[in-house]
């Protein structure tokens, strides 16, 4: 028995790879252009959205029974299609919880209730032993590090709270910790560089959304050669479609690379 909708459009990568992983790829009949997880997806699949942007009426010939999307930045594409007579589940999760939660309710729609929480169960216990790491190291003296996690360089963006939330599962803490909750990119401006020099990170992590982060451009800034993180080198990238996207790539490999630069850190 087929439960749920059978033609599914993918706005955003994160319910693409949790569909993928799930087994049910074969629901999907679009994708965004920016998937890269998993990468056949983008040979199998039509792309049919950007992220701000999609072509409706490529959408609407695909004659789905379902669309997912994500955050009150897809509205309009939302409004559109509804406005169509199409099906829209719009997610709006920003936090650890609410990403799991996310996955659930995809699983179950799908069909794979009892699939989606046996891995989402797994990717907590994975979440849990880098926990155990941390307090391990912490338990022999080791400080954790403060952390600046640059989402955009021009104008500085701190982490978003799934971010900030993973980055204190990896050891770290996030030196912009009263952002975190803000939604909007545009809220989590830094005006002045200066206020980040002020917080003196240990390790400074970019991930420009899609564009490649340059360490070198970041030590070259003025007045931050005195910066704990510049004067030791400890200026990492972590691509944004591992970490910037809130589904199964930042509870797996975005929070485990973040988990490997901060146990470095401290175990010198």
């Amino acid at each position: 028995m087929n439960l749920g909708p059978q033609r599914i459009v993918c706005l955003t990568e994160e319910t693409t790879e949790w569909l993928y992983l799930l087994g049910q790829e074969h629901r999907i009949v679009g994708i965004s252009g920016y998937t890269v997880r998993p990468r056949r997806a983008r040979e199998e699949k039509p792309k049919v959205s950007a992220f701000l942007t999609a072509k409706v009426d490529k959408i609407l010939a695909l004659q789905p029974d379902c669309v997912f999307g994500f955050s009150d930045l897809q509205a309009d594409i939302a409004a559109s299609l509804i406005r169509a007579g199409v099906q829209v589940t719009v997610f709006n999760q920003r936090s650890v919880d609410e990403i799991f939660s996310m996955l659930y309710q995809v699983a179950a729609t799908v069909g794979c209730a009892d699939d989606g929480l046996a891995r989402i169960v797994v990717m907590r216990q994975r979440l849990e032993v880098i926990r155990a790491e941390v307090a391990a190291l912490e338990a022999t003296g080791k400080r954790r590090p403060k952390v600046f996690f640059e989402e955009w360089d021009e104008p500085h963006i701190s982490a978003i709270r799934w971010v900030s939330e993973l980055l204190g599962v990896a050891g770290g803490d996030d030196v912009f910790p009263e952002l975190a909750c803000e939604s909007l990119g545009k809220n989590r401006i830094i005006a002045d560089g200066a206020d980040i020099v002020r917080r003196n990170p240990d390790i400074i992590i970019g991930s420009w959304c899609g564009k490649k982060f340059r360490p070198e451009k970041v030590a070259a800034r003025a007045g931050w050669q005195d910066v704990a993180a510049v004067q030791t080198g400890q200026l990492f990238e972590i691509k944004s479609a591992d970490i910037l996207q809130p589904g199964p790539a930042a509870l797996t490999d975005g929070v485990a690379q973040m988990h490997r630069i901060v146990k470095n850190w401290m175990a010198r």
